[in-house]
């Protein structure tokens, strides 16, 4: 597609003209509770296949499908008792289920895995999308590959301006993290943190555990988002780790425009030493206030300032997926 991006308010118009573009096989942008997904027929070979060109996504790395139903996820999933009770639980929600895949789905989409990942989006004109296309929606971040999640219509317009027809335009997201990944084989598992914390899901799952970083870098990746470096803004991002809290600033470069961003447990103290040292200081209240700023202000510190600075803050509820993104972004 080559040509004028439309943005377009989500009302009954804008889903119709939206599912309308997905049955022709094209690619749209829509809102979830996480962050922009760049859509298209998931059961479309081809149309999957500009989701990877316009992004320029490996070819490896398998994308989340979007359902509206149930019913929509039997059609493409094996679906045993126990996931089934599980995503009735926590569907709509941030939370995607690896299952087994059927016949039905192309082999773009998961990568030539066994498996396909799901989930069912809480947001309103997500779901009315998937509806009124008639299909499940294959939908990664809508963004180039490696850069800042996108968590407003702006921001997917920063990245495919007149390479898409339409993007719907929900605002900016409520939780601004990508979803939580979960594989119920053996062991349950969270292969990528999200927007479901382990804490809440643990109740629901006594015995589940988190996937440490693949440390098979060339294997195939069994969850979208776990391969590869991602959410690396255009200027150096810094990961100050707690230890380091009182020594870093002597390592600073002169001369540099730079940002710094803690939370509530970086010393205030330290705050008042580094006046001066920095142009701006970025304060996040707790782990979900964090989540829902951090690649808002990533992607806006980048136009601003040669160097970003991003101070541990505490691996509890949502602070845990923003820690690991802020380490994927620093190249940890």
């Amino acid at each position: 597609m080559a040509g004028k991006t439309k943005v377009m308010k989500p009302d009954a118009s804008s889903i119709s003209r939206g599912a309308s573009l997905i049955k022709k096989g094209e690619v749209v942008a829509f809102p979830t509770e996480t962050v922009y997904g760049l859509g298209a027929n998931a059961l479309d070979a081809n149309a999957v296949r500009k989701i990877f060109l316009l992004k320029g996504r490996p070819a490896d790395n398998p994308i989340i499908v979007h359902v509206s139903s149930i019913a929509m996820l039997q059609k493409i999933a094996k679906v045993d008792a126990r996931a089934l009770t599980l995503a009735k639980k926590c569907w709509p929600g941030p939370l995607t289920i690896i299952f087994e895949k059927k016949g039905i789905m192309p082999a773009n989409v998961t990568c030539g895995l066994p498996t396909v990942a799901v989930r069912m989006p809480a947001n309103k004109a997500a779901l009315a999308l998937i509806r009124e296309s008639g299909v499940p929606i294959a939908a990664p971040s809508a963004n180039i590959s490696g850069r800042p999640s996108p968590t407003s219509a702006m921001h997917v317009l920063e990245d495919f301006d007149g390479k898409i027809p339409l993007i719907l335009d929900g605002g900016h997201t409520k939780i601004g993290v990508e979803s939580t990944v979960l594989s119920l084989a053996g062991t349950p598992r969270i292969l990528r943190l999200g927007g479901f914390s382990y804490e809440k899901l643990k109740k629901l799952i006594p015995n589940l555990e988190i996937a440490g970083h693949p440390k098979k870098i060339g294997g195939p990746a069994l969850s979208p988002g776990t391969k590869y470096r991602h959410y690396a803004p255009s200027v150096p991002l810094m990961l100050v780790e707690k230890k380091e809290f009182g020594t870093f600033a002597s390592k600073l470069k002169a001369g540099e425009r730079r940002v710094l961003f803690f939370g509530p447990n970086f010393p205030k103290k330290t705050i008042a030493q580094l006046a001066g040292q920095f142009e701006y200081f970025l304060y996040f209240k707790d782990g979900e206030n964090a989540a829902r700023r951090l690649f808002d202000e990533l992607r806006d510190s980048e136009k601003k300032y040669d160097r970003i600075y991003f101070c541990e803050i505490e691996e509890r509820g949502a602070g845990r997926a923003v820690m690991e993104r802020v380490r994927r972004a620093a190249g940890k």
